[in-house]
């Protein structure tokens, strides 16, 4: 069993990180919740961290968001709680005022109420890139319209899911949300020519749908849009937190080895730091 570290050990260690150019820092906290870590930026991708539905969780988060003391960017890729989570937002909108809010647009209300102000709140919109970064660290991200089983998009164009696409020191980022595929998918992001691409594996079906869970791409279609989108590295997430919508992602490990093995892949370890390097790094 690995040591059990103390909150101001794990904020230290995403503050003390150094990440070269061509490299990004990946934290996974479980689901599809991450931290990411470029040159300087700190930024949490859904953050499912507070104690909501802590009946539910297979397991506890490694640190509360009271614990958190530097975050620079929060992404929300959807509404459903266990990506735009109330406990989590409350608190950072108290604890860290400086912190800015990239979402869907029908998540705006949703934020306001957990305390975030108006203007720390960005809608997202899909195929718009946007010049996030400072001039410490530049960063890009373009918004992409996920597919939580459909497509669905507001009177204003807004999609009511999204993924994004991160340009990060160097490396060039895709967090799918949650997802199936989509016809345009695998264009738009082979388009980008990804790099890390972090998809849900954990399908859908009939009896799930039954109990109102709305499915995604299974194991075998995420390593199919990675081998047709042409992204180098393929990680998967939201497989590992509620009884009854998992996966076991050794089956993801097999598909990727029997069908395509010279696909790149890593499995994330529960609260890892995974430091993705490109294979455009360290270069002449």
């Amino acid at each position: 069993m690995g040591q059990v570290r103390t909150h101001e050990q794990w904020m230290s260690e995403i503050k003390r990180t150094r990440v070269p150019q061509g490299m990004a820092a990946v934290w996974f906290l479980g689901q599809e919740s991450v931290i990411l870590k470029g040159a300087s930026t700190v930024i949490y991708v859904d953050p499912f961290i507070s104690d909501t539905m802590a009946d539910a969780r297979a397991f506890p988060p490694p640190f509360p968001p009271e614990a958190i003391d530097a975050i620079d960017l929060c992404l929300i890729t959807h509404e459903h709680i266990d990506h735009l989570d109330p406990g989590t937002i409350r608190v950072l909108a108290r604890t860290q005022p400086q912190t800015r809010y990239i979402a869907p647009a029908c998540c705006r209300p949703l934020l306001v109420d957990c305390g975030v102000p108006e203007e720390r709140i960005t809608d997202a919109r899909a195929g718009a890139w946007q010049e996030i970064g400072t001039p410490e660290e530049p960063i890009r991200l373009l918004p992409v319209a996920a597919a939580h089983e459909e497509l669905e998009r507001d009177e204003r164009g807004y999609d009511r899911y999204l993924g994004y696409i991160l340009e990060l020191n160097g490396v060039t980022l895709y967090h799918a949300g949650d997802t199936v595929i989509y016809p345009g998918l695998a264009e738009t992001l082979r388009e980008q020519r990804i790099d890390l691409g972090l998809l849900p594996i954990n399908g859908g079906d009939y009896y799930r749908r039954s109990r109102h869970i709305v499915g995604n791409m299974d194991y075998r279609e995420a390593v199919e849009l990675a081998v047709a989108a042409g992204i180098e590295t393929l990680a998967p997430l939201h497989y590992d937190m509620f009884d009854g919508n998992s996966e076991k992602p050794g089956h993801f490990v097999q598909y990727v080895y029997e069908q395509y093995p010279e696909q790149r892949c890593h499995v994330m370890a529960r609260f890892e730091r995974y430091l993705y390097a490109s294979s455009r790094a360290f270069l002449d």
